[in-house]
């Protein structure tokens, strides 16, 4: 049984880091690509970043180019994402999930991911 479990949202003030975490496990790694999502209140769940396990292909979204980094601990069977700068905007929760065989041109769809964790919540005061 495939399990997602992230950890490490919070309150920062605009400018600040925040390092969230990300543990799944019952898969096999290889084939996955992992995803990190958001959802604000009353908009659409969109894709924030993605790391294919085996190849370690990174994407994102150019709302966080450059201010967020994903990550993937092969050690400990564990993902990442670093924000740094964050902004009023990137409130959110935030979620990981886990997708097989994610074809690289819809990474950034969470309709391609079968397995979501719980969120953790964002919160970015101005």
């Amino acid at each position: 049984q495939v399990q997602v479990v992230e950890s490490g949202g919070g309150l920062v003030q605009a400018g600040g880091s925040l390092r969230l975490s990300c543990t799944p496990s019952g898969l096999t790694f290889d084939d996955y690509a992992m995803g990190w999502f958001r959802q604000a209140p009353g908009k659409e769940r969109e894709g924030v970043s993605c790391v294919y396990w085996s190849s370690g292909s990174t994407y994102y979204a150019d709302s966080v180019k450059g201010r967020f980094t994903i990550s993937r601990d092969n050690a400990k069977n564990t993902l990442y994402l670093q924000m740094n700068s964050l902004k009023p905007e990137d409130t959110a929760m935030y979620y990981c999930a886990a997708a097989q065989h994610l074809p690289n041109k819809v990474w950034w769809s969470p309709y391609e991911y079968n397995h979501w964790g719980q969120g953790t919540q964002v919160t970015v005061s101005s």
